[in-house]
């Protein structure tokens, strides 16, 4: 595709080039009639364009140059309208245009997550995130990747994720997280180690087929592996050995008609209950959603967080609840300048 983009640009420039060169041609040609230059390019321009003259040349000589250059401008005007055409069949004109708008989209893009590999992961994730109404970039190059990510309406970078220029034009600068969901191990070795070179406080989640490539991309740097064909056998097992647990999750997550879902929500410095505790906020009866886990800011996890824990700043609340109650437990925490009046 790359290749037919230049042959056709190369074509238009040989076009504007020749265009370019007649005219001054013609321009020191009708000079050597007597013309002014002035006036001779005038004649050149009106030669060329096909437009006519206003006043008829004065010699055969001049009479034969100037049926050459109307000849050469029909020829030269030939060439340029098919460069155009074919410049517009092959997309080369509305290509450009939409790369443009496509850099301004990314540019204009913080805290975004970018899905480097667009297979059967990467597109799951990319539902997920989409379905969040979170910004993200996808970066891939085969062609049913390319495919699936124009129909969803991605933002595309057509290129590998292994190749540090299409993770800068992505925005990894400015990203928040990176799934590097590749088919391959070693790609997926390759982008984490980019990643973390461009970015080191970027959260990355890769892929890995087995437990060797998922030492090595801890060693990489990824903060959080994932092996498909491992998590599938053990939720299986889970089924099997488990099921009323399951058949509880199932139910469980369709209460009312929603899905149950996490979500992370920040103490800042700003929250109007920063240092009450979880049972003076009395969240499960305000919200509707439940308190979880909290993580200090200290670094520390609290799996089973007590009732008389104080939530202080910079700590993270894990929430669980369906949409609606999770968005009471986000207000519960919205700092004092930010409440509704």
């Amino acid at each position: 595709m790359k290749n037919l983009k230049s042959v056709g640009l190369r074509r238009f420039a040989l076009a504007l080039v020749a265009l370019f060169c007649v005219l001054i041609v013609g321009t020191f040609g009708f000079h050597g009639f007597g013309e002014g230059w002035v006036a001779s390019f005038y004649r050149s321009l009106v030669a060329v364009s096909l437009s006519g003259f206003d006043t008829a040349p004065h010699s055969n000589g001049e009479r034969i140059f100037t049926i050459g250059m109307i000849l050469l401008g029909v020829a030269i005007f030939l060439y340029v309208a098919g460069a155009i055409a074919e410049a517009i069949a092959r997309g080369l004109v509305t290509g450009a245009w939409q790369e443009r708008r496509k850099r301004l989209t990314i540019g204009a893009m913080h805290n975004h997550f970018i899905i480097c590999g667009y297979g059967r992961v990467g597109r799951r994730a990319a539902r997920e995130i989409r379905e969040s109404g979170e910004p993200y970039v996808v970066v891939d190059f085969h062609e049913d990747a390319l495919e699936a990510a124009r129909k969803n309406g991605d933002v595309l970078i057509e290129g590998s994720g292994t190749e540090d220029v299409n993770l800068v034009a992505a925005g990894i600068e400015r990203a928040k997280g990176l799934v590097a969901s590749a088919d391959s191990d070693v790609d997926n070795l390759y982008i984490t180690l980019s990643a973390r070179a461009t970015h080191p406080e970027l959260l990355i989640v890769a892929r890995a087929s087995d437990d060797d490539a998922a030492k090595k991309l801890r060693m990489a740097g990824a903060d959080r592996i994932v092996q498909p064909y491992s998590t599938a056998g053990r939720e299986m097992a889970k089924l099997v050995l488990k099921p009323q647990v399951a058949a509880y999750l199932d139910a469980a997550s369709t209460v009312g008609g929603s899905a149950i879902q996490f979500e992370e929500i920040v103490v800042t410095p700003g929250c109007r209950h920063l240092g009450k505790t979880i049972a003076e906020l009395r969240v499960r009866d305000a919200t509707g959603a439940r308190i979880i886990a909290v993580r200090k800011a200290d670094g520390s996890f609290d799996a089973t967080p007590s009732p008389t824990l104080p939530l202080e700043e910079a700590d993270v609340i894990i929430g669980v609840g369906n949409a609606s109650e999770l968005r009471a437990l986000e207000e519960l925490f919205t700092p004092k300048e930010r409440e509704p009046r």
